[in-house]
């Protein structure tokens, strides 16, 4: 350990997370000037000066026949990493998202005497409850984006913080659309739609033909309608004009967006949106959506069987805890269904109106001025004589 230097490790495994472990380190670095920052991250934690021993790509992998492919790569990561961080320990640990890999990476770290953080609450409210023994056992903390979250773990006896969302502190309370169109240079009064498939390959290899298809059929019923669909990587769009080839839409106006997926959604009339984080973005940016999500038939079928505690899975709906936005789950997400479902939203002002008032609400509700809580409750987990030199900066 190098004198006065604060050392953090953290592992993020997707996009999400490389955003919200970004603005952490920024807030981190505020009060920490020493502190240095090293494990597994992506492109925007590396902005901040973050050394990462392996990069988020390698974990950003959904659903349990994809992991099993890519298997001994991610447990080959894991592997270096407790090595690593067990020979020359960090001041902490912090596990950005991605609980399957995180979880027992802590475990391991916190028996040896490590403070654990994992910053954002996996999703306990939606599967079976002994998970939360699991993280009781890893971490040290947990922090949660939700307000009904923390209840949950002090019923346990898991220390948590409420931090709230940092999406909701980015981005915009207000309506963006017309600065959005006029960014992309669109027409204010064209019928326009944004198609979000996902932000992982496997995602794409799922979902593109269905939102291709999806479109084509919309575009039947509203020739003027524009499409725009952005994606955050190369491979990603290759993927996704591969798709266009084989569903034969190379002509129809679907525009493909590198990054800029705020811009599309704040343009765009009704978002078609694969389950995630991205449908919470869509929620706080006010727009209506449905969502939509494919994996393989195998993941499905274990998930089914392993089944859960709520009856729906996008972010807007378990917040609200009821069916506010529609829902296409593996074989209901059929072309047919997610078009007619986007048609339905398009033409109901009142019913599109009445969703953009409950995501107002959410989003004053999830604006804490997240990264700052996050940065002093870790901060907290610190040891004493580092604790009060934080303070004290």
């Amino acid at each position: 350990m190098t004198a006065g230097v604060l050392r953090i490790a953290m592992v993020a495994g997707e996009a999400s997370g490389d955003l919200l472990a970004s603005q952490l380190i920024e807030a981190l670095q505020a009060r920490l000037p020493n502190a240095v920052f090293y494990g597994v991250g992506g492109p925007k934690m590396l902005g901040r000066g973050f050394d990462a021993w392996h990069p988020l790509e390698k974990l950003a992998v959904r659903g349990y026949v994809e992991v099993l492919r890519h298997y001994r790569e991610i447990a080959g990561i894991r592997a270096d990493l407790k090595r690593r961080l067990l020979a020359d320990p960090p001041d902490v640990f912090i596990g950005v998202d991605a609980p399957d890999f995180n979880l027992g990476l802590e475990k391991t770290l916190k028996q040896r005497g490590i403070a654990t953080i994992h910053y954002v609450s996996p999703s306990i409210w939606a599967w079976r409850g002994g998970r939360i023994h699991k993280i009781g056992a890893a971490v040290a903390r947990v922090l949660a984006l939700f307000p009904f979250e923390p209840e949950i773990y002090q019923k346990q006896g898991i220390p948590v913080s409420y931090v709230g969302h940092p999406l909701a502190d980015m981005l915009p309370v207000e309506d963006g659309r017309e600065s959005a169109r006029t960014l992309l240079g669109l027409p204010l009064l064209a019928a326009v739609f944004a198609l979000l498939p996902g932000s992982r390959q496997s995602e794409l290899q799922y979902m593109a033909d269905t939102f291709i298809e999806t479109a084509l059929r919309i575009h039947a019923e509203i020739p003027d309608a524009l499409f725009l669909v952005p994606l955050a990587t190369r491979e990603t769009r290759l993927l996704f004009e591969a798709a266009l080839h084989r569903c034969q839409a190379q002509e129809r106006p679907i525009r493909l967006l590198f990054g800029h997926a705020h811009q599309a959604m704040m343009a765009a009339d009704v978002v078609l949106v694969a389950s995630g984080t991205a449908t919470l973005e869509a929620a706080l940016l006010k727009r209506p959506m449905v969502i939509a999500y494919k994996m393989a038939p195998l993941s499905w079928w274990l998930m089914q069987r392993i089944g859960g505690y709520l009856p729906y899975c996008g972010l807007p709906n378990v917040l609200a805890g009821r069916f506010i936005v529609p829902e296409f789950i593996q074989d209901d997400a059929t072309p047919d269904n997610l078009a007619q479902a986007l048609l339905n939203l398009y033409a109901d002002k009142t019913v599109c109106d009445g969703l953009k008032a409950q995501f107002r609400a959410l989003h004053l509700q999830l604006r804490q001025n997240a990264a700052e809580k996050a940065a002093l409750a870790v901060i907290g987990c610190l040891p004493p004589l580092l604790s009060k030199h934080a303070a004290a900066s």
